[in-house]
């Protein structure tokens, strides 16, 4: 008989309420890719990652962002940016829809480097709404992220957190930050992506 211990399987959905350490979080060496994971309070909170709705946006706002960077004359104000950023805040670990790193002149250390803006693009459940305009507000605020945006095609506009203050940006305006000198970013375009995707992917009951 066999005294092999099987592998441990990965952690997905089944380990959603698990005790956890930021320490076991940061060394866990299998995760189900197909899920989302953040650390809140000890507890690691399993998500599915958001709808199509949600992830074509950041895609085109990730190019976007890339084409400022290669293209525009001061575009060497973006260092990088990525897409489910795991960052640390005082409740554990969060993780960015979108994150950018803006003045450091180099490619961050993803450990060390605060972004300089987040991105959320809220999903419409008041829980999920609850968390991305309130709890990570505040958690992102007191990491040192300058702004951070959050995108709600539900309500057709961004609001722009700068620390305590709030800039809501309509659908119908161009936002421009002085974090990105010469970048413009066309809310509509975004909100216009977001509608084709769901009008071609209609959710399923």
């Amino acid at each position: 008989m066999s005294t092999d211990l099987a592998p441990p399987r990965p952690l997905g959905p089944w380990a959603n309420g698990m005790l956890m350490t930021p320490e076991e979080f940061d060394t866990a060496a299998e995760w189900d890719p197909d899920y989302r994971y953040e650390l809140v309070n000890g507890v690691l909170i399993v998500s599915s990652p958001g709808d199509i709705g949600e992830r074509g946006p950041s895609d085109l706002l990730g190019g976007l962002l890339l084409i400022y960077k290669m293209m525009h004359p001061q575009g060497h104000h973006l260092d990088a940016t990525v897409f489910e950023e795991p960052v640390a805040t005082a409740v554990g670990r969060r993780r960015m829809d979108r994150a950018i790193w803006t003045g450091l002149g180099r490619k961050p250390r993803t450990m060390e480097d605060i972004p300089s803006i987040a991105v959320e693009f809220v999903p419409d459940s008041s829980r999920d709404r609850k968390r991305d305009y309130v709890h990570k507000r505040q958690e992102y605020e007191e990491i040192g992220v300058r702004e951070y945006w959050v995108i709600d095609r539900f309500r057709r506009q961004m609001t722009v957190f700068h620390g305590p203050d709030l800039q809501i940006v309509p659908e119908s305006e161009i936002y421009r930050t002085d974090l990105l000198p010469g970048f413009e970013l066309d809310l509509a375009k975004l909100f216009a992506d977001a509608d084709d995707w769901i009008r071609n992917n209609p959710p399923t009951t």
